[in-house]
C-alpha cells in the first residue's frame, strides 16, 4: 500500500483529501504545520507528498527545495495561489505537479495514481541492464536515471530525467507542450502548459552551455519543442 503524506493547515481540505485517498486504497498521513511536516518527509519513508504552499513555520517552497534535495519521489504542490509566477516557482523548486485550489478531490486522486504509477514503472527499470542514451558529450543512462555531461553528472528531478529523455529517444520531432505534458505527467493538459516550459528551462540550465542558443533541446517558435541529433 502506498503511504502519502498531507502536508496542509487547513484541516478541512486535509481531511477531505485523506478520505478520498483512503477510499482509492492509500495510507495517508496529516501535518498541518511545515516544521513537522518536512521532517516527517525527510525522515518517513513516503511514496508521495501532497503539499500546501502557505504553511505555518515553513512555507512549501522551502519544504519542496529540502524534499528534492534528498528525495525523487513525486511532490504535487497544493495552493489557492493561482498566479503563474507562484506555479512556475514551485515547478522551478522540483514539483512534479501544481494545483490550484479550489479543485476536485477526484481530479487529485487521479493525479496522484498518474504520478505513482509512472514513478513505480521507472523503479521497476533498475532490474534491467543499463540503457544508455550518448549524444555529443551527452549522456542518459535510463537505467541508473543518472545524467553526464562531458563526464560531470547532472542532477535531474524525476519529471526533468523523463522529458530530457523522451526527447532524446525521439530525436528531430517537433512535440507540442500539450503533447509533451500528456506524454509526460500521464494527462491531459488542462491548461498547465506552463509545467512544460519551466522543465524545460530547467533542463537546458543544466546541459547547455548556452541557454539562448541550445545545441541539444531547441524551441520550434508557434509549435513545441525539437532534441537535435
Amino acid at each position: 500500500m502506498a503511504k502519502i503524506l498531507v502536508i496542509e493547515d487547513d484541516q478541512a481540505i486535509a481531511e477531505l483529501e485523506k478520505d478520498y485517498l483512503e477510499l482509492s486504497g492509500f495510507e495517508v498521513t496529516i501535518f498541518e504545520d511545515g516544521d513537522a511536516g518536512q521532517k516527517a518527509a525527510l525522515s518517513e519513508d513516503y511514496s508521495l507528498v501532497i503539499l500546501d504552499l502557505m504553511l505555518p513555520k515553513v512555507d512549501g517552497f522551502e519544504i519542496c527545495k529540502r524534499i528534492r534535495q534528498a528525495k525523487d519521489i513525486p511532490v504535487l504542490m497544493v495552493s489557492a495561489k493561482k498566479d503563474d509566477i507562484d506555479k512556475i516557482r514551485g515547478l522551478g523548486m522540483g514539483a512534479d505537479d501544481y494545483i490550484t485550489k479550489p479543485f476536485s478531490p477526484s481530479e487529485l486522486v487521479a493525479r496522484v495514481k498518474a504520478h505513482l504509477a509512472r514513478y513505480e514503472r521507472l523503479l521497476g527499470s533498475n532490474a534491467k541492464k543499463n540503457e544508455v542514451i550518448e549524444i555529443r558529450g551527452l549522456k542518459i543512462d535510463k537505467t541508473a536515471r543518472r545524467v553526464y555531461l562531458d563526464g560531470a553528472e547532472k542532477l535531474f528531478t524525476t519529471k526533468e530525467f523523463d522529458l530530457l529523455t523522451f526527447l532524446a529517444e525521439n530525436p528531430n520531432h517537433v512535440y507540442t507542450k500539450e503533447e509533451l505534458f500528456k506524454e509526460i505527467w500521464d494527462m491531459d493538459s488542462i491548461g498547465d502548459i506552463a509545467t512544460v516550459t519551466v522543465h524545460i528551462k530547467k533542463i537546458r540550465e543544466k546541459i547547455e552551455t548556452n541557454t539562448s542558443k541550445p545545441q541539444y533541446i531547441e524551441t520550434i517558435w508557434g509549435v513545441g519543442y525539437r532534441f537535435k541529433v
